[in-house]
């Protein structure tokens, strides 16, 4: 017997009047917070969803920032040369590269948020991997000619923004699979797996693009094709779809009538907008501020690998601490590094630059975990109000799912802010000073608005260690 096919079998049966559907990738009963049903059924089925929800996601968010790296070698010296691909992009033209990606992933959010309820869990899985093949063969026919015009490449750069919708409906797919206490360090994982995708596209494309001497810009597309193929294959064969999950749209359209809806969304942008932000912009810092485009092309992925690892690290600590807790450290640590940033640009101090943007990455990291934690945990304590009866408490899952997509695709427009946001001061004061002046104080806002609404002595939510 399958093992998906046993997922259903065992399962006791659903109530009277629950919608069942055929076939073997839906299951129908899902009780992850009955510990009798999920350490005999439900455990090992979420642990093979996840898996296989990680691997999709993997190649989603390398595909959503392999302009990020692609650009390095497409941009022009300090003194105007072409670039060894025979590009010679300006700074202001690469930093609009990476972040229209960025912005198109993040308004494709919410979409994608609806395709889970809509398609199911798996279905949309097969359909948005299978989707990152459009980026992938654009981009191997455009960069391969320095005449291209950029109009068009911008927007054949915006199709990689597919690959950031994916985290959206992921994240919302595995929240169902999990119960409460399990989905920081789940959410953590599945979140980390995607973010590191980031790195290990860093890392890679500048070693394809020039295998056997050269540069052939094209191979960073070609790369992920046959890579997208496999996502979608094994999610076809692998994953399943819950009823649970299938029911309507209702629920993430209610969402949003929850003030901690857009609360949250504002403090993602402040945790995740500053990681996917930072990813993109980084290497092409480096080398507009430094002029090492060496160092963007070898190291620059080690910020997003760092962030991504200490993602589920900040998961792991919300389930023992609370959520909110780690999230005002999170922010403290990033007011610390962007005031280090700052300093290590005004001394022209390119040690201390990379050092700084290192721990950026961690307090981001870290955030993303604790903040996606908080969301969770946060609609729990609506349903307990609520009356806390089960038919509440799935209703508010259901809602938590959506708001996890809606406040994924707000904080997800940091990624293209950040990006314009240093293009904008390079452009206009000729360095990124006044940028980094702008994020000291905006982390200490949202450090304010952390404590205020989570943490203050006397708030429900507070009451409740969220």
């Amino acid at each position: 017997m399958s093992t998906t096919t046993e997922a259903t079998a065992l399962a006791p049966p659903a109530p009277p009047g629950h919608r069942h559907h055929k076939g073997k990738h839906w299951i129908d009963d899902w009780r992850p917070e009955d510990p009798e049903f999920w350490s005999t059924t439900g455990k090992p089925v979420a642990r093979r969803n996840l898996i296989f929800s990680i691997f999709a996601e993997h190649i989603g968010f390398s595909v959503w920032l392999l302009w990020s790296i692609v650009v390095v070698q497409m941009t022009a010296g300090a003194d105007g040369s072409a670039a060894a691909s025979g590009w010679a992009l300006s700074t202001t033209q690469a930093l609009w590269l990476v972040a229209v990606p960025s912005g198109v992933g993040a308004f494709l959010r919410i979409p994608y948020t609806f395709a889970i309820p809509v398609f199911g869990g798996r279905n949309w899985t097969v359909i948005s991997a299978s989707m990152l093949l459009i980026p992938c063969l654009l981009m191997a026919w455009a960069v391969g000619d320095p005449t291209f015009p950029f109009p068009a490449l911008v927007l054949i750069a915006a199709t990689a923004g597919f690959g950031g919708g994916n985290f959206a409906s992921s994240m919302a797919n595995i929240s169902f699979f999990y119960p409460e206490k399990e989905k920081g360090w789940a959410l953590g994982l599945n979140a980390a797996g995607g973010n590191i995708g980031v790195a290990v596209a860093q890392k890679i494309i500048p070693l394809v693009v020039v295998a056997g001497g050269g540069v052939a810009l094209s191979r960073a597309g070609l790369f992920y094709v046959p890579l997208a193929v496999v996502a979608a294959v094994c999610a076809f064969l692998f994953m399943n779809n819950l009823t649970e999950a299938k029911a309507d749209v209702k629920p993430v359209w209610q969402s949003l009538r929850h003030a901690d809806t857009w609360v949250m969304s504002l403090l993602y942008i402040g945790t995740f907008g500053s990681f996917i932000g930072y990813s993109a912009a980084f290497p092409t810092l480096l080398k507009a501020v430094f002029d090492r485009g060496d160092i963007a092309l070898a190291w620059a992925f080690l910020g997003a690998g760092i962030g991504s690892i200490a993602r589920p690290l900040g998961g792991k600590l919300s389930d023992r601490i609370g959520g909110a807790r780690i999230t005002a450290a999170s922010f403290v640590m990033l007011a610390a590094g962007a005031a280090a940033a700052l300093w290590s640009v005004r001394a022209v101090n390119l040690p201390v630059f990379f050092v700084a943007f290192m721990f950026l990455f961690v307090a981001t990291g870290i955030g993303n975990g604790s903040t996606y934690r908080m969301i969770s945990r946060i609609f729990q304590v609506k349903g307990e109000d609520a009356g806390g009866d089960p038919d509440t408490m799935v209703f508010m899952r259901r809602q938590a799912a959506g708001a996890l997509g809606i406040i994924s695709s707000v904080g997800a427009f940091g990624g293209f802010i950040v990006p314009l946001a240093y293009a904008w001061s390079k452009a206009s004061f000729g360095n990124i000073q006044p940028a980094l002046q702008f994020y000291v104080a905006f982390f200490l806002v949202l450090l304010g608005v952390t404590w205020y609404c989570y943490l203050r002595k006397g708030t429900r939510m507070a009451r409740a260690g969220v």
